[in-house]
């Protein structure tokens, strides 16, 4: 029997850290790859697929009880051929496999445990198995013999489950030639409002997720009605968030999900998705209006990606484990006593009347810091909290630390470039607009090859081709710096992506966009979902993409792209709402969003720019035109230009343009009204 310890499979070659963390298992694991398929015909066994992240709680529970124990390890090697896949690192075979398993009725959830034919098709599947049967759930072993018994004694069974499976994934959904305007989303946002809870936030009952497409819909549904209650619904998600326990008030950054209902006890994981569209989010809100919590969360989310997301590079890791030592937490929740010995009584005893700090603890016995019992600070109750945070932060990094998953992805790295971007402008900081800088020249060079974008970078190594994900987060993020700053090569890079977008993931038969490329490894099915996961969905971005390229360039390809896009998914997307709000915001960004053109330079188009840029960049395009040329040719503001002897701002929907307005007031004023008009 092969030992834990010192045994090494073929997973030590692989780049993922989660893969990494199984290199010693005593499963014979095999990456996925043709290979893994081959040696499972050659034998004629069936495959055992386990999907999973490096920051996944219950993908560490199942690994120490099954994967590192010599005996479960055994049968498996027996039985099945073994394939460990980072769902992070190709979430085109997660979609498959997690669609899969919703088809034969389960919830789903990692680590996703999936049983496929020798030629990869699923047949059978669950999420977590204990070791041993527990609580009415059959132990894993067990679980393995029987599988593996009727794949060999009952191959008719196994056929028509797969069959049945196959053709469920491959089919398209029958939609109804319905269409979707601005009526449709604002029933849509009075809707969704009434289903969210009036006192912590976020939609009502455990667990709480960010849900930002969510609040960024109900946000935009605000900006387009003037009804300050969408607005207050986006605001006390983002503040209960910004004071509970899911929000790590000594290092900044906020954690994957609450498990409860308000905000306080986290899924302790950090991912960077996560706070990049918070913090995108906390941008938007402050075009509105400047909430000094925000503002704060915001400076310290960003210092703690700079201070432990940021790779060498310059690019940003993709997560930071729930984990250390073995337990969940442990890394982040306090005792009353460890308080008082980093703070003395006094400042301890003031410190945890502000943070809910208990002898019984708000957590398993331990506290778990949050500011939903007091908000209020004076100044100087500000000041002296912040050096106890200090105190405590300096403490905490004593401590055995969360393992970081340092994998550099495409897509996530573009949406934390773009929340960068936006929140540059909007909290005048413009050192975050230089880390946006960093992060995205690292991706358009050493993550690109030509025009093709790859997915993930670790260590050297570059997985090609890249997913459509991508190519939509980093149009995104390259349009929102070309947007900040006006250097015409972020919009070059964009057009470039888009195009290679176009070339090799559009679905010339149904509209829209695959997730892999057209040259990338062939699967059993070729992932084509539109419903948003917990990142926006590919194509509600590329709609997004696509409705600001057709303004800021002016070319009519990009506006007929635009509208044969929608034509072709929103169909889908009356069926399913809720899934869809990623394209629904992009929907009202064409239906609703303006331009705003800048012409001159200077001093005064600069004052002009710096305002236009400081409005919701949800629901604007900033186009700075130094002269007249710069414009695109057809562009309605050409003929208005001579009207203004200086710098001018106008304010453009379709073909049409305002007068021009020369001061930053007469701007704002001018873009509220059409907005709200």
């Amino acid at each position: 029997m092969k030992n834990a310890a010192t045994h090494t499979n073929r997973l030590a070659d692989a780049t993922s850290p989660y893969l990494l963390q199984h290199q010693h298992n005593p499963v014979d694991w095999w990456p996925w790859g043709p290979e893994a398929l081959a040696e499972a015909q050659r034998g004629n066994k069936p495959i055992l697929l386990s999907i999973g992240y490096a920051a996944c709680h219950w993908c560490h529970v199942m690994a120490h009880e099954s994967f590192e124990d010599d005996a479960t390890a055994a049968v498996m090697n027996e039985l099945f051929v073994s394939i460990k896949v980072d769902r992070e690192e190709r979430p085109d075979i997660d979609q498959i496999y997690m669609g899969a398993l919703h088809q034969l009725g389960e919830q789903g959830g990692w680590p996703l445990t999936m049983f496929l034919t020798p030629e990869g098709a699923p047949f059978w599947g669950g999420t977590y198995f204990p070791k041993t049967a527990q609580y009415g759930r059959a132990g894993f072993t067990d679980v393995l013999r029987q599988v593996s018994r009727i794949f060999h004694e009952s191959p008719e069974k196994i056929a028509t489950n797969r069959d049945a499976l196959i053709e469920r994934l491959s089919a398209r959904a029958q939609t109804r030639g319905a269409t979707l305007g601005l009526a449709e989303l604002d029933n849509a946002a009075i809707s969704i409002a009434q289903a969210t809870d009036p006192v912590n936030g976020g939609l009502r009952n455990a667990p709480k997720f960010p849900q930002c497409s969510m609040l960024e819909f109900l946000w935009r549904a605000g900006a387009r009605s003037g009804d300050e209650r969408f607005f207050n619904t986006t605001f006390l998600a983002l503040k209960q968030m910004s004071q509970g326990g899911i929000y790590d008030h000594l290092g900044g950054g906020y954690a994957r999900y609450s498990v409860d209902d308000r905000w306080l006890v986290p899924h302790f994981e950090k991912m960077l998705y996560d706070n990049a569209q918070i913090l995108d989010l906390l941008a938007l809100d402050r075009a509105r209006a400047d909430t000094p919590l925000f503002r704060e969360r915001a400076a310290e989310t960003v210092g703690w990606l700079a201070r432990e997301m940021t790779t060498r590079e310059g690019a940003f890791s993709s997560s930071l484990d729930a984990d250390s030592e073995g337990e969940e937490g442990k890394f982040y929740v306090w005792s009353q006593s460890e308080i008082e010995h980093v703070l003395g009584t006094d400042d301890a005893t003031f410190f945890a009347a502000k943070y809910d700090v208990t002898s019984d603890g708000n957590f398993e016995g331990h506290t778990i810091l949050n500011r939903l019992k007091t908000t209020d600070d004076t100044a100087t109750e500000a000041e002296q909290l912040a050096a106890s945070r200090a105190l405590l932060m300096r403490a905490r990094d004593k401590r055995v630390r969360p393992g970081l998953d340092d994998k550099v992805l495409a897509d996530w790295n573009g949406l934390m470039i773009a929340a960068l971007v936006h929140g540059a402008c909007a909290f005048d900081r413009p050192e975050w607009l230089t880390q946006a800088r960093t992060a995205f020249d690292f991706i358009a060079t050493t993550m690109t090859r030509g025009d093709r974008l790859g997915h993930s970078w670790r260590g050297g190594k570059l997985l090609l081709p890249g997913l459509a994900s991508d190519y939509a987060a980093m149009v995104r993020a390259a349009l929102a710096l070309f947007e900040a700053t006006g250097e015409g090569p972020y919009l070059d890079k964009a057009l470039a992506w888009q195009r290679s977008l176009d070339a090799h993931y559009s679905d010339a038969k149904h509209g829209g966009y695959y997730l892999t490329a057209d040259d990338a490894e062939g699967l059993i099915v070729r992932p084509h979902s539109t419903v948003d996961d917990a990142i926006p969905n590919h194509t509600g971005l590329i709609a997004q993409n696509l409705a600001r390229l057709s303004v800021l360039t002016g070319d009519d390809q990009w506006r007929i792209k635009t509208t044969e896009l929608f034509a072709a998914i929103l169909p889908k997307a009356t069926e399913n709402m809720f899934g869809h709000l990623s394209l629904l915001n992009a929907l009202d960004l064409h239906l609703t969003g303006v331009e705003i053109v800048v012409v001159g330079q200077g001093a005064d188009a600069d004052a002009l720019l710096t305002v236009a840029r400081k409005l919701p960049h949800a629901t604007t395009i900033i186009l700075h035109a130094p002269n007249e040329n710069a414009l695109p040719a057809e562009h309605p503001a050409r003929a208005k230009i001579a009207a203004s002897a200086g710098a001018a701002a106008f304010v453009c929907r379709g073909q049409s343009c305002s007068l021009p307005v020369t001061t930053p007031e007469n701007l704002i004023e001018l873009v509220n009204e059409d907005l709200q008009s």
